[in-house]
């Protein structure tokens, strides 16, 4: 009997169909998109962890 290997389909990346996507968070009880953060949140924003509950 032989093996039989499935192999993954390469998925082509079209840069024209691409759009920005905006990552909000949740800061003191409401949220904001990180874009909005000034130099020194968005470097705390990098450096958070993140775990799954």
């Amino acid at each position: 009997m032989e093996a039989q290997v499935k192999t993954a389909t390469k998925l082509e990346r079209n840069s024209e169909l691409r759009t920005k996507c905006l990552v909000y968070t949740r800061v003191m009880g409401y949220h904001r998109p990180v874009e909005s953060f000034n130099i020194g949140k968005k470097g705390e924003h990098k450096e958070r962890k993140h775990f799954n509950e």
